[in-house]
């Protein structure tokens, strides 16, 4: 919810004014330890009481937490518009260039890229969405010797042709930087 309304410059309650019900998770780009909020009609939210209660969920003291994600919330505009223009970053700086013998590798369509998320269609039979995660996060004595770096990249395999990556807070430019031309060693080595 707060990725979309930065990502459309509008208010949260825009968005939500269509739905039913809200969940909004203040431990993911807000950057919150934990913590989610529930809202809806009065009814929906007493029964999601009364079955979080069943179910013996609960937290006393929870005081800490809700400082957090008030935290989070005042400066979510500005963490997730950082956290959108690095994944941008990301997709136009590796869109085009990541290519083996002649064919691409990898590309990203960048009308895709409207928040925190990138998705990396990977063609051909090889290297496969795992495969190809798998090597970006290894490290190899050849990766430190050729770039006097060591770099590993967590994402995640989505599908068959498809890799997801997602920016956080904890992603700087740096580190973009750094993800983006550890996919270029990779699929030099894939070349090779």
């Amino acid at each position: 919810l707060m990725n979309a309304a930065v990502a459309q410059g509008v208010e949260p309650a825009q968005i939500a004014q269509h739905c039913d019900s809200v969940s909004l998770c203040f431990s993911k780009g807000l950057g919150a330890p934990s913590g989610a909020v529930l809202a809806g009609c009065r009814e929906f939210v007493s029964e999601a009481w009364r079955v979080r209660k069943l179910l013996g969920g609960g937290m006393r003291q929870v005081g800490v937490l809700a400082a957090a994600a008030c935290l989070g919330l005042q400066h979510a505009e500005v963490t997730l518009r950082r956290d959108h223009d690095n994944a941008r970053r990301f997709a136009e700086g590796t869109s085009g260039r990541i290519h083996v013998l002649d064919s691409p590798l990898c590309s990203i369509s960048l009308a895709a890229v409207e928040t925190n998320i990138v998705m990396v269609n990977v063609q051909g039979p090889w290297p496969s969405p795992a495969e190809l995660c798998d090597r970006l996060r290894a490290i190899s004595e050849e990766e430190v010797a050729e770039t006097g770096q060591a770099v590993s990249v967590l994402l995640l395999p989505w599908s068959a042709q498809t890799v997801r990556a997602v920016w956080h807070r904890n992603v700087s430019a740096r580190d973009t930087e750094l993800a983006r031309r550890k996919l270029e060693f990779v699929a030099k080595k894939c070349q090779e």
